[in-house]
């Protein structure tokens, strides 16, 4: 188990440890759940995050594959080019030993050439020696001048002639063999030169082909490497995400719960609410008998009836109050001057209940100078937070942090605060409550007065 998973761990275990409410908080009852939503979400965004980077390890190693596969197709090109180069090697070295063995053959050819032209050098010397001794061109002149007859002399014509010739082709057979020996001299000393120099060039390129080859293998030795590190690290991340998803269902189960706990103190609270609403009506009915038994049949005016709770709507909205409409929301006229009504006002005679507007969490309930007695629940609906105000009232049924459901009675009509008559001033948000109204809604919009 890797160290980031360790630290993502444990900052999420945390943040679960250090918010959980207690079950004596009343307070904190409506934010308890929102902030286990809220590390769920959190955990929800780092699971996505990991898997990003899971995916993102997965496409490095497919790169990585691709690379291995790519620099094994050069190696394999390598290895081809090696193998035609060692077989053109090996025919170079045999055209050298052949052409070697040709050389030879031609340096034995060479020595009885040599021997032979030593021989004609010989018999060249002896033939120079005996004209020498016999007085050179002169001596030939004799013998023919010495003729007896013409036949004579025809007979030493024809034997000068042929020791001449004899002498003549001699020298020519001497020339034409140093110039034969010369001229495969040079043509086996090219044929040789030239097969090293291809063997030469041949070796370079297999020695160029090894280094290449060489390089390829370390290359391809660090991808595997790479490729098993990516592993490692996609492992751990998956282990991470694994982790993640574990501590998502911890999280659910917990925000299931909470929100059983909440709503039994919500049934409970319900049960007190009832009870203390039935103490109040017993006391006003007492209070009411009081008053028409002490009167003596004088003006005294019947105290208000209790009307009844406004009819709850289906959906997610209903009318927090029965009564007429008698400020919109939007811009109208107050004492003479021009005002933007953020709410709408129904106002009604008597003991008017008023009813929470959705499901929710009442997040205040207390005395304001410009509100009076006013009550502020937050509702989530549909994935959106909404925040209604219910203003001037005579009195509040609810505390902070109270679960009230759609329709349920959280106190009387009342005329406190900044008020001119008995009437409800009911303001609904999109989002949080704000001083400035700015995200002030026209509760028409939601609900069907």
């Amino acid at each position: 188990m890797n160290k980031k998973y360790f630290i993502s761990l444990s900052i999420a275990a945390a943040l679960t440890i250090g918010s959980l409410p207690t079950l004596a908080t009343t307070a904190s009852a409506n934010s308890s759940v929102e902030d286990l939503k809220k590390q769920q979400d959190d955990v929800s965004s780092k699971k996505e995050e990991v898997n990003g980077k899971i995916n993102e390890k997965k496409s490095q190693i497919d790169q990585t594959i691709s690379k291995q596969k790519d620099i094994q197709s050069q190696i394999s090109e390598i290895s081809t080019k090696l193998k035609d180069t060692e077989t053109k090697i090996a025919e170079k070295t045999k055209e050298i030993d052949e052409t070697t063995a040709k050389i030879n053959k031609l340096k034995a050819d060479i020595e009885e050439l040599k021997k032979k032209i030593e021989e004609r050098n010989e018999l060249l010397k002896e033939r120079a020696r005996a004209i020498q001794e016999k007085g050179g061109s002169a001596n030939y002149l004799d013998v023919l001048l010495g003729a007896e007859s013409f036949g004579d002399f025809i007979n030493r014509v024809t034997a000068v002639n042929t020791i001449v010739s004899a002498d003549k082709k001699i020298m020519d057979e001497q020339k034409r063999d140093q110039d034969e020996l010369e001229k495969k001299q040079a043509e086996v000393e090219k044929e040789l030169g030239d097969l090293e120099s291809s063997k030469a060039n041949l070796e370079s390129l297999k020695q160029d082909l090894d280094s290449q080859k060489a390089k390829k293998a370390e290359l391809f030795k660090q991808l595997e490497a790479q490729q098993a590190s990516l592993k490692v690290e996609k492992a751990d991340l998956e282990q991470e995400s694994n982790e993640l998803s574990k501590m998502e269902h911890q999280l659910e189960g917990e925000i299931q719960a909470e929100q059983a706990r909440l709503a039994e103190l919500a049934r409970q609270r319900e049960i007190e609410r009832k009870r203390q609403a039935e103490a109040e009506a017993a006391k006003r009915a007492a209070a009411q008998k009081q008053a028409t038994s002490s009167s003596s049949g004088g003006s005294s005016s019947a105290p208000a009836a209790v009307a009844p709770s406004a009819p709850v709507s289906a959906g997610a909205w209903t009318a927090p109050a029965s009564g007429t409409i008698t400020t919109n929301f939007g811009w109208d006229t107050l004492n003479g001057k021009q005002r933007f009504h953020y709410g709408t006002d129904i106002a009604a005679r008597g003991s008017v209940p008023i009813s929470a507007a959705a499901d929710g969490y009442v997040i205040k309930s207390h005395y304001s100078s410009s509100y009076g007695n006013v009550v502020y629940i937050t509702h989530s609906i549909n994935g959106q937070m909404y925040t209604t105000v219910y203003a001037h009232m005579s009195s509040s049924l609810v505390s902070q942090g109270q679960a009230v459901n759609k329709g349920d009675q959280i106190g009387y009509m009342g005329n406190t605060g900044y008020s001119f008559g008995q009437h409800l001033h009911f303001e609904l948000y999109r989002g949080s409550w704000s001083a400035s109204h700015s995200n002030a809604v026209n509760p028409r919009q939601y609900i069907n007065f």
